[in-house]
């Protein structure tokens, strides 16, 4: 077969194929070398049409759909919202539109299929010593940052705290904790109650003492 011959084929091939591209209607379907009516959104092909009967179609299955008129002879499996993967069920499914899915509460979306969300994580908990920045919401994470300075978090606030000022420190604080300070009323009082049964304990010897003592 000469070259000619060959690119002679070829190209009335590819002008067959766009013709009958071209040849059906917008809401038509090619099958057969002929254009058959599509069925609606919510229905798919039973039997093709012929050259005396239409297309018959039949109403998608129960957790089936299709969302656009086409000539599928098979409708399209609902869409799972797997609580595995974060998610949970915004919109369930219909014969014409498919499940739209969610993250969990607490978790984000990580992967977004249009028009849902195909998997979530969830939100990162900051560390003690870091704050959170911003709160996490359905479609972005947690943002944490450090704690700079005389300042701290356990990792929940909103913004870093200064360390508590001591007249008498116990124990320094760090980024992830407070000073502790020393209660000095409490150190008080004990000392106070220390004098006071110090006192009581010599005044006691004393007048033993003096009791004691040969007239």
């Amino acid at each position: 077969m000469s070259k000619f011959t060959y690119m002679f084929i070829t190209c009335t091939f590819l002008f067959i194929i766009i013709m009958s591209c071209y040849g059906c209607k917008q809401v038509e379907y090619g099958i057969d070398s002929k254009c058959c009516p599509m069925c609606s959104p919510g229905y798919f092909v039973h039997r093709h049409c012929t050259e005396y009967t239409v297309t018959t179609c039949l109403p998608c299955p129960s957790s089936t759909f299709i969302g656009e008129p086409s000539g599928l002879e098979k409708c399209r499996s609902c869409t799972t919202c797997d609580t595995n993967l974060g998610l949970r069920i915004q919109k369930n499914c219909t014969s014409v539109s498919d499940t739209t899915c969610d993250p969990l509460e607490g978790n984000f979306c990580s992967r977004f299929s249009p028009p849902s969300c195909s998997l979530a994580q969830k939100h990162t908990q900051c560390e003690p010593g870091q704050y959170i920045k911003q709160n996490g919401t359905a479609s972005t994470d947690t943002v944490c940052t450090d704690c700079v300075g005389d300042t701290y978090s356990d990792g929940s606030f909103s913004t870093c705290r200064s360390h508590t000022q001591c007249k008498l420190m116990r124990k320094g604080g760090t980024s992830s904790s407070d000073a502790e300070c020393e209660d000095v009323v409490t150190i008080i009082a004990i000392i106070l109650s220390l004098l006071l049964l110090l006192t009581m304990m010599l005044i006691f010897f004393w007048c033993w003492e003096k009791r004691n003592i040969p007239v």
